[in-house]
């Protein structure tokens, strides 16, 4: 399945993720690069270990590469490399004209080590974190810091100025911001919450240093995921990070959803016995960052089950895991949660579990202004010309006598339908009441406003939109 020394400077204004840092600022964030093996935390056995495996399927390899393979500095590797060579493991093959043009390739005794290595552990990459260096990084960037930038009125109007939210539930979901506290966005289907969920991760402020990989005794776990702690845009690579820690990777802070396949061996660490190694937990994964669950309810595991797995957590901002032998190990939980609903929360949790949920925010139909804004942006969006007559005949026809209510979910799909039928046809997409009565039989399935759409358009394809399963289609 599926992110710690910092100071002031690791903060970043919201909205500011995808912004290139600065030299100094990556420098600030991330932690200072080990010097010698001392510096990195690990025991020189794990990086002769690593170094071994990483050699084995390549033969000779040049010290950069080693370098990059493992994101060690050219002075940690050296020590590592001259262990390497006493004991006879490894030898030069080709030496060139500086200290770091030099090939080095296993032995016949290093090849049986290597062997015997991956055979415990099949590991390959950058070399670990200790569970101490990680713990104490996330501490400093968490987001309930006094000195984290927080989402304020400003940006979040600016972040759903086109969603037509009332303002009332962007006052909901900022005092829930603020507060760091976890969150319910519930109503039915199509109202538009997973949308707003992904969108509040796409608030959260400022950078966050990620580790590769962390050790947890003598275990490694495998934790960095690109597609869930994504770089920043147009970050600087190069002599920007020459004096950072090349095991941590600087971030956008994670958003993580989990849907209807989350079950209660997924909320603890995964052992891969093939790899040897460990798999990290969601909510291990989201740390720093923001969890979403997406239709709660659906889980196999039950909602008050779940919610109460993380209310320590939650409280105290410390997990426990375990690991195989049942051994169970600390690890730092600081995440924002919020749970998405299409049932009534009380009939999911108890009045116990209801008060550990911060913030429970409704999320139902929108107004008609906030529905007209909405319908003529995906307009825009699409390069359509909206017609306010159509428009009307939208809300006062279909959605009126009856209709289905003004969910935020409908015009995009109806505009997207619109250019289906017209590109089936060769023929350029036109916001009419022909095409728009098109558009919501195959929506609708001749459910409300039904008898209007029957009225006309001639029998056209049914387009079915694809899409994640355990996500509303916004």
């Amino acid at each position: 399945m599926f992110e710690t020394e910092t100071m002031t400077a690791l903060v970043a204004p919201c909205g500011a993720a995808g912004v290139a840092p600065g030299p100094g600022e990556i420098v600030a964030r991330l932690p200072p690069q080990p010097k010698t093996v001392s510096d990195t935390g690990l025991e020189l056995s794990l990086l002769v270990e690593l170094a071994a495996k990483t050699m084995y399927a390549v033969g000779k390899m040049h010290l950069p590469v080693l370098m990059g393979k493992m994101r060690l500095s050219f002075s940690v590797l050296r020590e590592v490399l001259g262990f390497m060579v006493a004991e006879q493991i490894v030898e030069v093959a080709l030496r060139g004209d500086s200290d770091l043009d030099v090939h080095y390739q296993l032995t016949a005794t290093g090849k049986l080590r290597a062997a015997e290595y991956l055979a415990r552990c099949r590991y390959v990459g950058a070399a670990p974190v200790t569970l101490h260096a990680y713990r104490e990084l996330v501490l400093r960037q968490s987001q309930r810091q006094a000195r984290v930038n927080r989402v304020g009125a400003a940006e979040l109007a600016a972040a759903f100025c086109d969603d037509g939210l009332d303002a009332s539930v962007r006052e909901l979901i900022g005092a829930a911001l603020q507060s760091g506290r976890s969150l319910m966005l519930h109503g039915p289907s199509g109202s538009g919450k997973s949308t707003l969920a992904r969108k509040l991760g796409q608030l959260q402020c400022g950078l966050v240093a990620t580790p590769y990989a962390i050790l947890v005794d003598h275990d490694i776990v495998q934790f960095h995921d690109p597609l869930l702690h994504p770089a920043p845009l147009q970050l600087r690579q190069a002599e920007d990070r020459r004096s950072s820690d090349s095991r941590w990777a600087l971030c956008q802070r994670p958003v993580v959803q989990v849907g209807a396949d989350l079950s209660a061996e997924m909320l603890d660490l995964r052992h891969d016995k093939a790899g040897g190694v460990y798999h990290a937990p969601p909510h291990f994964l989201a740390n720093n960052g923001m969890l979403v669950v997406d239709d709660l309810g659906r889980q196999r595991i039950a909602a008050a089950q779940l919610l109460n797995r993380w209310s320590g957590p939650l409280d105290s901002g410390t997990d426990q895991l375990t690991i195989e032998g049942g051994h169970k190990i600390s690890v730092p939980f600081d995440v924002t949660l919020v749970l998405v609903t299409h049932r009534a929360p009380h009939d999911l949790l108890d009045e116990s579990a209801m008060r550990r949920v911060g913030y429970k925010i409704h999320i139902g139909a929108l107004s008609e202004a906030g529905y007209r804004g909405l319908f003529r942006g995906q307009c825009l969006l699409s390069g359509l010309e909206c017609d306010e007559g159509v428009l009307a005949h939208l809300i006062d026809v279909l959605h009126g006598g009856g209709g289905p209510p003004l969910l935020a979910s409908y015009p995009r799909e109806l505009i997207e339908r619109i250019a289906d039928f017209a590109s089936f046809a060769g023929a350029a997409p036109r916001l009419t009441i022909g095409a728009l009565e098109q558009a919501w039989t195959s929506l609708l399935a001749g459910e409300g406003g039904a008898s209007a759409a029957r009225s006309s358009a001639h029998p056209v394809p049914y387009f079915v939109a694809a899409g994640d399963p355990l996500s509303e289609t916004i």
